[in-house]
């Protein structure tokens, strides 16, 4: 039997009804994901889901030579919403951004528990909904937004996720999450920095600012807020 506070780490897994809720943490193993550890690969077979607590998860579409992130996951999701469709691979790759612990489950088990629990089935659509909704609004933002705006975005997301204003991250991992030269990531960083929005120096970035940040961001983050509230609440 795991914690009670276990059980409501997860967002998606605390929105469940307490039995069904208790019987999936039971069903997990608890494991701790480290920095840039890569839980799959885009069309690699996928043997467990995530449900992270504290750590959060990168999903990253290759692109050719290049690749480009388009969705995080931290403890509001999961990773693996695949299985739950009968798909057994994944879709991106999957890179541990934020280091810390997660609920993971089999696949075997975890379409058990599909098929056995109506609240599950009906938290994972809601999920995907969701996802695919997100992934619709950052595919729109990478096309049309600025550097400056899609950087201050993801910032905003990473501190939601990382549950802190400050966390490391260097300018070479940023120009490859949104997908843009190292160049163009200093000169928006700099902007920020320059307006006391962030501070960063050698890979340890904090946010100063944060209603002044969400103001420098696109409307994309509030977006994906919001479109996860209607349905999660």
């Amino acid at each position: 039997m795991q914690s009670p506070e276990l059980s409501k780490a997860n967002r998606l897994l605390a929105s469940m009804p307490r039995k069904d809720r208790e019987r999936m943490v039971d069903g997990c193993t608890r494991v701790n994901l480290a920095f840039e550890q890569i839980l799959a690969e885009a069309g690699e077979p996928l043997g467990h889901v995530h449900f992270p607590t504290n750590s959060f998860i990168s999903l990253i579409t290759p692109m050719g030579p290049s690749s480009i992130e388009v969705a995080l996951v931290g403890n509001e999701g999961m990773f693996g919403l695949p299985i739950a469709f009968g798909v057994g691979v994944s879709e991106f790759r999957a890179l541990v951004q934020g280091e810390g612990a997660a609920l993971r489950m089999t696949a075997a088990h975890f379409r058990s528990e599909l098929r056995r629990s109506a609240p599950l089935q009906r938290v994972v659509g809601r999920y995907a909904y969701v996802r695919m909704a997100q992934l619709g609004q950052t595919a729109g933002c990478n096309r049309f937004h600025v550097v400056e705006a899609r950087l201050a975005r993801w910032l905003l997301m990473t501190g939601d996720r990382a549950h802190s204003a400050t966390f490391y991250i260097t300018h070479e991992f940023l120009a490859f999450m949104l997908g843009v030269r190292r160049v163009g990531i200093t000169k928006a960083a700099s902007a920020l920095q320059a307006a006391h929005l962030i501070r960063y120096s050698r890979g340890h970035l904090a946010i100063l600012d944060r209603p002044g940040l969400e103001k420098a961001s696109c409307k994309c983050y509030r977006a994906d807020i919001d479109i996860y509230g209607k349905m999660f609440g």
